[in-house]
Parts: C-alpha cells; structure tokens; sequence
C-alpha cells in the first residue's frame, strides 16, 4: 500500500471518528432536550393546563383523538375544556430525534394518566415536534395525542 494511501485512510478514519462524537452529541443533547420539555410540559399540564399558552404558536396545530384544533388560543381552549379536573400523567417511555435541519426534536411518548379519582390509568401516546423559537428555546409546532385501547 503506498504511502499517500495509508495518509488518506488514517485521515478519512480521524474524520469519520469526529463526525461519530458530534453525532453522539447531538443524539445527546436532543434527547435531553426533549426530557426537560416533556417534565415541564407534563407538569404544567397536571398543575395547570392554562399556562400552556406559551409553549404554543399561532400556526401551531394540535391533533386530540382525532379532532384538530390550530393556534395557541385554539389549543389551550381544547386542553382547558377536556371532561376532567384533575389529570396526572405517568410518563413510560420517550424516544426523540433531531427532525430537520433547523433544529426541530421530534419527541414521541408512551405513558398511562390517572383523570379525576380514576385508579386505573389509561394508556396513551403523545407526539411532539418541536421547533426552536430563535431565543434559545422551544416552541410545539405540531402535537399528536391520542389513548391507546387495548386490541380487539
């Protein structure tokens, strides 16, 4: 093997290492990113479904059970109005991606939530795709909800 090719493999080796750790990290990065938002998010939601008005944009869309709603004040009436008081969600598992090149994290959860006095939780799953909001954080630009019942 000649010398310039050797040269050429252990460098294009030291690349694709680098570009391995920087993939890693973002992997990282965006899956961390997505547990902070999905604890705020969740515990908003169980407290206080109002103040999720900021998470939410005018062109943001909501999808719950198969009915959509759009923009903020849209979906925050949607979420205040659901047939329960109290909700708590039990967060199972969640998986995220970096979804585009301007940032976005596509976040899928699983989980079980207890409404009002239930004591049997039932099971949902909740997409999210979040954008960022050009200061740093993040806004949900699209948002899938749906219960999960059990196969027939």
């Amino acid at each position: 093997m000649g010398a310039s090719l050797v040269r050429f493999l252990l460098a294009f080796h030291n690349t694709l290492k680098l570009v391995w750790r920087r993939t890693r990290t973002i992997w990282k990065e965006t899956y961390t990113r997505a547990e902070q938002f999905v604890a705020f998010y969740y515990k908003t939601f169980d407290e206080n479904r109002s103040q999720l008005a900021a998470l939410y944009r005018p062109n943001s869309m909501l999808t719950f059970e198969n009915s959509p709603v759009q923009g903020s004040a849209g979906i925050v009436e949607k979420l205040t109005n659901l047939p329960f008081q109290k909700v708590v969600h039990q967060v199972a598992s969640l998986d995220a991606q970096p979804s585009n090149e301007a940032g976005g994290i596509m976040v899928m959860v699983t989980g079980g939530l207890l409404a009002d006095e239930e004591q049997r939780p039932m099971s949902y799953t909740q997409v999210f795709q979040l954008m960022p909001d050009g200061q740093g954080s993040y806004f949900v630009f699209n948002d899938v909800f749906r219960l999960v019942y059990p196969a027939a």
